[in-house]
């Protein structure tokens, strides 16, 4: 029996009237203000003005996120680039003094200890701890920040090669790297590499000013350095700087060996003497490139078809975001790199952005934001905003499970030697996505624990890293293009530190996998009820939630390499 449409619970605000306009720090700052005034007289007073809150936070988050994705959507045009700053300029720095008195409002009322412990206890550990990193002089510091953020979109976005006849963006010109004519993957691979190079000075330019900034933030904090800082910030209460090195030393160990094996028999499949950068995305059979869609639309179809097969629910739930107009999905000159899920936080709906160019790997990327889009829709209906937002190490459980969980329905895509081509690439893939993680996560402790390095220093140290957890390639006469390879990375200069989550999440959701291969019916239905808890449990629990456990060291990464090799075996060449 199917599912019926899906059709969105209605959550209209109790407090903000709904008409309220939000558009400027003239018409929304009354509001803060009203609710700082109002009296609170019991714990169940307290409560209602806690819900009050979450509704203006989202009502005014809502609108920098619009500014944001417009943004994005197209980095070139000067009117979305002027709105989006004057958010992050006249209205998010305001906001930051207003945020923390609600905050010490709520933690000093009387009637906090009223409140049940068992539902307020990661809520209350989340409000003490950003109230403890809270620095009114740090804010003119973090709108620069965000405006260094906006300079890197914007200076990505605009990157384009002109390639057999047409002017292509970088992900345009991925398709080519898939090409069996070697010589056509390597004059792809070189035009953009050295397009990446030219900016180089401006990137480490802005990097360094990122740096810098990021190392006052956290000694205006009182942290001895801003990694130290930086995870507190991340609020990653239930592990440390010690299990993060760790892992990354259990990646050396453990999958390194795995992922040079696959590049090594990729290397002989190929008949090269040596693999170099332009032929790690090619099939090693010499097979045509798997082309799964040439419209964006069969994109959404097909993916719409991979949803329902693993749950009709989902299936419903995403032509939901197809009907309503909450899907950006086309690459294009001057949008934004990369992909996202963000929440229209007063709507409680997501919005899904990408890149896609008509590859295989483009379906997995929209399954996985997908994954995301589902975590929010899950969790829509919290009445404690904070708790519609998981930490980010189980957000990724969402979306990384999505993509395993959908790899064995892909008909609508490929014949079946094709499905089994591409769900080979995306276990192959994990593998050697693991050693990048270690890579992009050790980068960036070496950087904030040497805050006065040199521009040299730092490719050495870069280089220095691709050799201990990359693989077999061959950078020979592309030295530069290796050491300056971090640049690609976004979350280096968006998000510092926040990539190891992929890491412990991709854990999580192997073994969501495992699960799945021997009951997929009660792998699926322990994951939804996982991402209907939201944030309102601490992250092992989250993890428990979902039938697997909070776990990144050895004792579970090496079982669940065997597994992939496993199958990998299974699967023939």
């Amino acid at each position: 029996m199917g599912s019926t449409a899906y059709v969105p619970e209605s959550f209209p605000r109790r407090w903000l009237p709904a008409d309220a306009e939000l558009t400027t720090w003239e018409k929304i700052e009354p509001w803060y203000r009203r609710l700082l005034d109002q009296p609170i007289a019991s714990s169940d007073d307290l409560e209602q003005w806690l819900f009050a809150v979450g509704e203006l936070n989202a009502a005014v988050g809502q609108v920098g996120t619009k500014r944001y994705v417009a943004m994005t959507c197209q980095t070139d045009d000067p009117e979305r680039e002027a709105a989006y700053l004057e958010f992050v300029r006249d209205i998010e720095p305001r906001l930051k003094p207003l945020h923390n008195e609600i905050r010490t409002k709520y933690l000093d009322s009387p009637y906090r200890s009223a409140l049940p412990n068992a539902r307020y206890h990661v809520f209350d550990r989340a409000q003490e701890n950003r109230r403890a990193l809270y620095r009114e002089a740090n804010i003119p510091r973090e709108t620069e920040l965000s405006e260094l953020d906006q300079q890197y979109q914007k200076i990505v976005g605009a990157m384009t090669v002109n390639f057999q006849g047409e002017e292509r963006t970088p992900s345009q010109m991925a398709p080519f790297l898939e090409e069996n004519d070697r010589s056509t993957r390597q004059t792809a691979w070189e035009l953009v590499a050295n397009r990446r190079l030219a900016d180089r000075e401006t990137l480490d330019d802005l990097f360094d000013q990122m740096v810098k900034l990021r190392v006052e933030v956290a000694q205006e904090a009182g942290f001895p350095n801003y990694v130290d800082y930086v995870y507190r910030l991340r609020e990653r209460f239930d592990y440390g700087v010690n299990e993060a090195v760790e892992f990354q030393s259990a990646i050396e160990r453990v999958v390194v060996p795995l992922a040079r094996r696959i590049q090594e028999e990729r290397k002989q499949s190929l008949g090269i003497d040596s693999l170099r950068p332009w032929d790690v995305a090619v099939d090693p059979l010499g097979r045509a490139p798997l082309r799964p869609f040439s419209e964006i639309d069969r994109l959404a179809e097909g993916s719409e078809a991979i949803f329902t097969g693993v749950d009709p629910d989902l299936g419903q739930q995403f032509a939901f975001l197809r009907a309503n107009g909450l899907l950006d999905l086309a690459n294009r000159k001057g949008k934004a790199p990369g992909g996202y899920q963000t929440t229209l936080e007063d709507d409680r709906l997501p919005f899904i952005f990408m890149n896609a160019v008509g590859l295989d790997g483009d379906v997995r990327t929209l399954l996985h934001e997908g994954g995301h889009a589902f975590h929010a829709l899950a969790s829509r209906g919290e009445t404690l905003s904070a708790y519609r937002e998981s930490p980010i190490e189980f957000c990724e459980v969402a979306s990384m499970s999505m993509e395993l969980l959908g790899a064995r329905n892909l008909e609508l895509f490929y014949s079946t030697d094709d499905a089994n081509r591409s769900y080979r690439q995306l276990l192959e893939g994990i593998v050697l996505i693991l050693p990048w993680i270690a890579t992009v996560d050790a980068f960036q402790h070496w950087v904030y624990h040497h805050p006065n390095h040199t521009r040299e220093e730092r490719r050495d140290a870069w280089s220095g890293l691709i050799d201990r957890f990359g693989g077999i390639v061959d950078w020979s006469g592309h030295e530069e293009a290796k050491a300056h390879s971090w640049h690609r990375q976004l979350h280096i200069f968006l998000y510092p530190f926040y990539y190891i989550e992929y890491g412990i999440a991709q854990l999580g959701a192997l073994q969501v996998w495992q699960q799945s291969l021997a009951d997929r019916a009660e792998a699926v239905a322990a994951y939804r009820r996982a991402l209907a808890l939201g944030g309102a449990r601490p992250l092992p629990e989250l993890f428990a939630a979902a039938g697997i456990r909070f776990d990144f060291s050895e004792k579970t990464l090496r079982p669940l390499m065997d597994a992939i090799g496993k199958e990998l075996d299974q699967l023939g060449p």
